[in-house]
């Protein structure tokens, strides 16, 4: 199991902030936290080489070209880490998870279109020694996408 890290109410507040708008200064952040921008920069430098946080652009996948995204159930034969090892090397998978539950492995796909998504399952996934079976759920509308949960 991984170590959880503990925060207190500063670095809550100083990773909210963030939330709402990666960019924002320090020195905004610290008048809202009660800190100096010496200090907010510290705070946050501990946070990212920790592995708390990331600071990330997320595009809209939509807008830059990639018209077919969807999440892919997956049953494995043996190792689920060995398949899921292989998985993570394509570019294609923007994240993935292993699961208790029908499937063994859950994971996102955001691709060009449905040629790009047929090669991905067929020719990639598919042909993974230890994959048994596939389940394909494509995506036809996105109702919510929120980064906001972080520090409740």
């Amino acid at each position: 199991m991984s170590k959880v890290a503990v925060l207190d109410d500063v670095s809550k507040a100083i990773i909210e902030q963030l939330q709402q708008d990666g960019r924002r200064p320090y020195a905004t952040i610290g008048k809202a936290v009660g800190l100096s921008e010496a200090a907010v920069r510290q705070r946050v430098s501990k946070l990212l080489e920790t592995g708390v946080m990331q600071i990330v652009a997320v595009t809209d996948p939509l807008q830059v070209g990639f018209n077919r995204e969807a999440m892919i159930g997956i049953e494995v034969d043996g190792d689920m880490e060995a398949v899921a090892d292989v998985l993570s090397q394509m570019d294609e998978i923007s994240y993935i998870i292993l699961t208790a539950g029908s499937f063994d492995i859950i994971l996102e796909v955001v691709c060009e279109d449905d040629e790009a998504l047929l090669e991905v399952i067929n020719r990639k996934i598919r042909a993974i020694p230890g994959v048994r079976r596939t389940e394909t759920f494509m995506y036809l509308k996105l109702r919510k996408q929120s980064y906001t949960w972080g520090t409740r």
